[in-house]
């Protein structure tokens, strides 16, 4: 990927940067594989705000890029790679054996004419999709499926890899790219690759005009705010917070664990900090 850098003609241009999208090749999605997208705004069924700094934004369809990847054996040809507003990722359409067109999540090395297939024992070659359990141990995977049947779930953000370390027993064990080591079930399937768009966090937005174009509002501290609005508030101006960082809500923040979720803490052979969690004999 290459990035466009802008001359400072403004105070806004003077250190922002962009994609320069050289791996595009069209820029007219296949009208039948989208469909029309409402913004939520932040906004619950209700109307209520539930994600705070969210709203406004460009219009966007979406591209219906198949994860599942139902279609087992038929090999497949690249026809284009495009850009996706919905993701960081680019997405390419493909055009399968029997006619029918999809799209799937690009690889950082995909060109047009590649071809791809998702085959239980496929070829171990960039862009193929198989089996982790046939997957040799060291290859970079991406569109990781956790659940058998699921489909992809894990590592599909831009430049994202997944590493498979071993293969033991009935499971194998996947690096993340926090560091993380999890067992996925030998029957699930994942793709070989890197994802493309690696270079998509160097990106400078720039201005706060640019943000709101991506439907991100200003985001305000609480220590900007008065007492009856956020814990943090109050005081003479833009002060310390003075006190144990807390949520808008009162619960507590910045640094604190909130993970919970301890029924699949048995899928997570090391967590990101290099602490054993559990053991593959324990997994069932």
């Amino acid at each position: 990927m290459a990035i466009k850098i802008y001359k400072p003609t403004t105070n806004g241009r003077r250190w922002m940067t962009g994609n320069a999208f050289a791996e595009i090749t069209t820029d007219t999605p296949m009208k039948k594989l989208t469909t029309s997208r409402k913004s939520s705004g932040g906004r619950n069924s209700y109307g209520r705000t539930t994600s705070r700094f969210r709203g406004g934004g460009h219009k966007r369809r979406l591209r219906m890029v198949d994860f599942r990847f139902s279609k087992k054996d038929i090999p497949s040809v690249v026809e284009t790679i495009e850009y996706d507003p919905n993701r960081s990722a680019f997405i390419a359409l493909v055009k399968d054996a029997d006619g029918e067109h999809r799209y799937v999540l690009a690889h950082s090395t995909m060109k047009v004419g590649d071809t791809i297939i998702t085959s239980a024992d496929a070829k171990a070659v960039v862009g193929n999709r198989m089996k982790v359990g046939n997957i040799p141990t060291g290859l970079f995977v991406h569109n990781v499926e956790l659940v058998i049947g699921r489909g992809a779930q894990a590592v599909r953000s831009a430049g994202a890899s997944a590493q498979v370390v071993s293969q033991e027993g009935e499971y194998t064990q996947i690096k993340l790219n926090s560091g993380e080591v999890r067992f996925v079930h030998k029957d699930c399937f994942a793709t070989i690759g890197v994802v493309s768009n690696i270079d998509h966090n160097q990106i400078v937005v720039g201005k706060a005009g640019r943000s709101r174009w991506m439907g991100r509002r200003p985001h305000v501290l609480g220590t900007a705010m008065n007492p009856v609005d956020h814990p943090h508030g109050g005081w003479e101006g833009h002060t310390s917070i003075g006190r144990q960082p807390t949520t808008p809500w009162g619960k507590p923040a910045l640094g604190v664990k909130t993970r919970k979720n301890k029924r699949t803490d048995r899928w997570i052979a090391t967590n990101k900090r290099g602490s054993r969690v559990t053991s593959n004999s324990s997994v069932s």
